[in-house]
C-alpha cells in the first residue's frame, strides 16, 4: 500500500510542476487525436448521413460493415497503415512512418466508423418528416438539408465527441506508427506503456491520471450532447 501512496505522491508532484516529459506526451496526444478527429468527422459526418438518407443496393451490408469497423483492433489498423507508408509501402516515399502525420492517419482510420455509426444513428431518430415537410412548405433541398442539421447537432456533436474519446485512449496505432519517439511522437499512452515497463510506475501514474481526466472530461460532454439531442 505504501508503494501506491508514494507513487501517487510522486505523479501529483510532477503533474503540478509541469515535467517537461508528461506535458510533451500530453500536447502530443490532444494534438494528434484533434487532427485525427477533424479528418474522422470531415468523412465521417457526410458518410453516416448519407447512409441514413439514402436508399440503395446493400445498405444493410454497409450497416453492418459500418457496425464491424467500430470493434476494429487498432493494431490491425497500425499493421495496415505501417505497410502502407513502410519505405517498401506504396507511400513510402513521403516519409510518414514514425512521424505524428502518421499517427493521425491511422487514429482518423479508428474513428471514420464511430463517426459515421453516431452521425447515421442520429438523422434515423430524428423526425422523418422534417426533409417532406420543409420541401412541402417552399424549402429548397439546402434549406430543408439544413433545417435537419439543426434538428440532429447534438446527435451529430456526440459523434465527434465519442470519436476522440476513441483516438485520445489508443495505444497500438501510436505505438506502431508513431514508433514512440521521445518528445516527437510519444503519447500518453505509449509512455505509460514504456515508463510503466521500465518500472518508472509514477511516471506512468502521473500520465494516466491525465489520460482519465481527459476521458472524463469527452464522457461528460458526451453525456450532455447525448442528453440534449433527447431534450
Amino acid at each position: 500500500m505504501g508503494f501506491i501512496v508514494e507513487s501517487l505522491r510522486v505523479a501529483l508532484v510532477l503533474i503540478l510542476k509541469g515535467d517537461r516529459e508528461v506535458l510533451s506526451a500530453v500536447v502530443t496526444s490532444l494534438e494528434v487525436a484533434i487532427w485525427s478527429i477533424m479528418f474522422a468527422a470531415m468523412i465521417g459526418i457526410p458518410f453516416g448521413a448519407a447512409v441514413a438518407l439514402r436508399r440503395f443496393p446493400m445498405r444493410g451490408l454497409v450497416r453492418l460493415l459500418l457496425n464491424s469497423l467500430m470493434a476494429m483492433p487498432t493494431v490491425v489498423v497500425g499493421l495496415l497503415v505501417y505497410g502502407v507508408l513502410s519505405r517498401q509501402g506504396p507511400a513510402g516515399s513521403l516519409g510518414l512512418l514514425f512521424t505524428p502525420k502518421a499517427i493521425v492517419i491511422g487514429q482518423a482510420i479508428l474513428a471514420v466508423p464511430v463517426v459515421s455509426n453516431y452521425t447515421l444513428s442520429a438523422i434515423e431518430g430524428a423526425d422523418r418528416a422534417i426533409l417532406p415537410t420543409a420541401r412541402t412548405l417552399g424549402a429548397s433541398n439546402l434549406q430543408s438539408t439544413l433545417q435537419l442539421a439543426k434538428e440532429v447537432r447534438f446527435g451529430v456533436i456526440a459523434a465527434v465527441v465519442a470519436g476522440f474519446g476513441r483516438v485520445v485512449s489508443e495505444v497500438g496505432v501510436a505505438m506502431m506508427l508513431g514508433g514512440n519517439i521521445r518528445f516527437y511522437t510519444r503519447t500518453m499512452t505509449t509512455a505509460i506503456a514504456l515508463e510503466t515497463s521500465k518500472g518508472e510506475f509514477a511516471f506512468g501514474l502521473a500520465l494516466g491520471i491525465i489520460l482519465m481526466a481527459v476521458s472524463l472530461a469527452v464522457n461528460v460532454v458526451l453525456t450532455a450532447a447525448q442528453g440534449s439531442s433527447r431534450a
